[in-house]
């Protein structure tokens, strides 16, 4: 892949992760970070690592991220219009931020030289040789994901199921579609009445 094309994939995927931690608005949030794990497909198919990013794009922004806004708009989930307010959240959100960025710092001064970088097997990023070590090293992580996740699926239903009110007993009559006319009515005799 070519430094320039590399540079400006890279750059986007910043300016869309600041978009995920910035926006208010949770949906704007979750597709900033659906054009992040994009980014991040496209620029494993540029290194090389093809069926690595479709797997990117296909699960996580196929399966994954929708399934974030399904549960978004199942808990009718709002901007907060008090975020300004939390003084405490701001602190550990700094605190957390001042750590990744010394975790970084630690990360790159230990990489090693280029002389030093081993060279790739052949077969990496191919099916086959992802399906050996899914189904042979982390099987058991692959199937306890797996499991995590369709729990939270079956959490966000129990949370966003709305319990509907008792309905009102009706003694039973004839069925009447609304479209039905209404049935005839007798004509009454006065005269009748009257004697």
């Amino acid at each position: 892949m070519p430094i320039g094309i590399f540079a400006f994939l890279a750059a986007l995927a910043l300016i869309a992760s600041f978009g995920v931690i910035l926006q208010r608005n949770p949906i704007h949030c979750v597709l900033a970070l659906a054009l992040v794990l994009i980014d991040l497909g496209v620029i494993f198919m540029g290194l090389g690592a093809v069926t690595v990013g479709f797997l990117q794009i296909i699960v996580y922004v196929g399966a994954i991220m929708v399934l974030f806004l399904f549960v978004i708009w199942l808990l009718n989930i709002q901007a907060d219009p008090g975020a300004g307010r939390h003084l405490g959240l701001k602190l550990f959100g700094s605190i957390a931020a001042a750590a990744m960025v010394a975790e970084f710092a630690v990360i790159i001064v230990h990489t090693p030289k280029i002389s030093e970088i081993r060279t790739i097997p052949a077969d990496f990023g191919t099916v086959a040789s992802l399906a050996r070590y899914l189904f042979t090293d982390y099987l058991v992580a692959f199937e306890v994901t797996s499991i995590l996740l369709l729990a939270a699926i079956v959490g966000a239903i129990a949370l966003a199921r709305r319990v509907a009110p008792p309905l009102a007993l009706v003694a039973p009559g004839p069925f009447r579609s609304a479209t039905s006319p209404e049935p005839p009515v007798a004509p009454v005799d006065r005269h009748r009445e009257s004697a």
